[in-house]
């Protein structure tokens, strides 16, 4: 038990370290924390859970780190919020009952809603079935 609990907190130190990177995709969540301002430039995922400790906020963060040049090279920002108490305006926005993963458009559409972790894979192929995102696959051809 201690061995795994030792590999749970390795592995959310690292996604710490990752977020405190200088082009890191992680945005910091506060009180008045707005997405809009992202609406046409970045797609937004945000991790909500009720607490860091929650080990499906921990596996998606672990997911996260362990693809996230596929989640940049889509202009994909995430966002976490696991501090109910902090009562943020993404929180009083999409009400999560938990752990919950939202995906958002450029557009500002929600274009996923998950009550539990998903492969970035699989978020990758929700972001490409996107209009906006096919778009900017065939410029970039």
């Amino acid at each position: 038990m201690k061995f795994i609990t030792s590999i749970l907190l390795a592995a959310f130190c690292a996604t710490r370290v990752v977020a405190s990177d200088a082009d890191s995709i992680f945005i910091d969540v506060t009180p008045s924390t707005d997405i809009s301002t992202y609406e046409w430039q970045n797609r937004v995922l945000v991790v909500f859970a009720n607490s860091e400790r929650d080990p499906r906020f921990q596996d998606q963060l672990a997911l996260i780190n362990a693809q996230i040049d596929a989640l940049r090279e889509r202009d994909v920002v995430v966002a976490i919020d696991a501090d109910p108490a902090m009562k943020s305006k993404l929180r009083t926005t999409f009400r999560p009952n938990g752990f919950m993963i939202l995906l958002i458009g450029k557009d500002g559409h929600k274009a996923l809603r998950k009550p539990f972790p998903w492969d970035i894979r699989e978020i990758s192929r929700t972001i490409d079935k996107m209009p906006m995102r096919q778009q900017e696959m065939r410029q970039d051809n």
